[in-house]
């Protein structure tokens, strides 16, 4: 039985929820279950987490089992789900609930309960009216996403008192926003030099993931890299719908080329998709791109608004992997399952920054595409 002790004062969770470890039989049987990850792909996620060989074979099978039980309880749960979580090491995964009711649901498959006063639903209601808040509001801040973990929504800017501006701006519910002064100045990764990848015209950004439409090959990557009509070289192709802001998702048409399963990995070597279900928070990530090749991180919150020169962007998930200008557009993919395309974000690859990615489900649905897997 997993034991909870947890308090919610005025809609913060104070204690840490516990629970049991995943036991040793449990992580066997996920690993077994697990689709094998490339040699890569565990040096990558060794030298940038910091972990030894076996952990991180443990943890990406730990996070596809979560994949699983997220999607199975966000359907079970229905309106009171909560959002879901794993915790630092990725041995519990967290689901949260409006109903205490519902404790014994979670349970069952296998991952602790956390009951809190506010759903996703209504979580996501706060961010659509700080989406729809006064261009002269949102532009003093950096950014604002869903915060499962707190059970808020937590706006950042560059003092306290711009993101206070921006609550009260859009009327939200103050005991369901947090806010925080941050240095992160989000910018896009678009780099006027030559290089790698595909080129529009001077820039330079990198290929999200291969796709289909109908039979015509292309691939995805981010809206700010070019509108709709504008050409592409190696490979050549054509941007047939791109939006930014609002979104940063575009995908390219290229017909005459061989949309593959794969995302350029660690060394050059192939990683293959097999899919493209989200991964939950505090999951391990890795980033693709043309300039500063394969990178890695955790995933730190789904669905935040982003606030660049160029605009706001919605919907973007956030996470610790590092990019620099040139990798917009490139893959985001957690174990074998592909998550987004680069947006922006804040730092480089030298000191360590935050990464933004556009979830590549919503470009898939939007323009009617096909995944390339294998």
């Amino acid at each position: 039985m997993l034991s909870k002790r947890c308090a919610v004062v005025g809609g913060v969770i104070l204690a840490v929820c516990l629970a049991t470890p995943l036991s040793p039989a449990a992580a066997d049987q996920a690993s077994q279950s697990a689709s094998p990850a490339p040699p890569t792909m565990i040096d990558a996620l060794e030298r940038d987490l910091g972990l030894s060989e076996a952990q991180v074979v443990t943890r990406l099978a730990n996070e596809e089992r979560a994949m699983s039980v997220e999607a199975n309880l966000t359907t079970a749960l229905g309106a009171s789900f909560g959002g879901a979580w794993l915790n630092a090491d990725a041995s519990k995964l967290m689901v949260a609930t409006t109903d205490a009711a519902a404790s014994a649901t979670i349970q069952a498959q296998g991952a602790q309960p956390v009951v809190v006063p506010r759903s996703m639903a209504q979580l996501n209601g706060v961010m659509a009216q700080l989406d729809q808040a006064p261009r002269r509001a949102q532009a003093r801040a950096a950014l604002w996403f869903v915060d499962v973990t707190t059970n808020t929504v937590s706006i950042q800017a560059s003092t306290v008192e711009a993101a206070e501006a921006l609550a009260s701006a859009a009327g939200v519910d103050r005991s369901a926003v947090t806010v925080a002064a941050t240095a992160e100045q989000p910018t896009t990764f678009i780099n006027i030099i030559g290089g790698a990848a595909y080129y529009i015209g001077g820039s330079r950004c990198s290929v999200g993931f291969p796709v289909t439409r109908g039979s015509t090959p292309g691939f995805t990557t981010a809206g700010h890299c070019g509108r709709a009509g504008a050409s592409t070289t190696q490979p050549t192709g054509t941007f047939q719908g791109s939006s930014f802001p609002g979104n940063d998702y575009a995908w390219v048409a290229a017909p005459g080329n061989t949309a593959t399963p794969y995302v350029r990995g660690s060394g050059g070597a192939n990683v293959t998709v097999r899919g493209s279900t989200q991964a939950s928070v505090g999951s391990s990530i890795c980033r693709s791109g043309s300039t500063t090749g394969w990178r890695c991180g955790t995933i730190q919150q789904h669905n935040a608004t982003v606030r660049y020169a160029q605009g706001t962007v919605t919907g973007l998930t956030r996470t610790s992997a590092c990019a620099q200008p040139g990798d917009s557009g490139g893959s985001f993919i957690s174990g074998s399952q592909a998550q987004g395309m680069t947006s922006g974000g804040s730092g480089n690859c030298s000191i360590g920054g935050t990464t933004y990615h556009q979830p590549v489900n919503e470009a898939l649905s939007v323009y009617g595409l096909t995944l390339r897997v294998g």
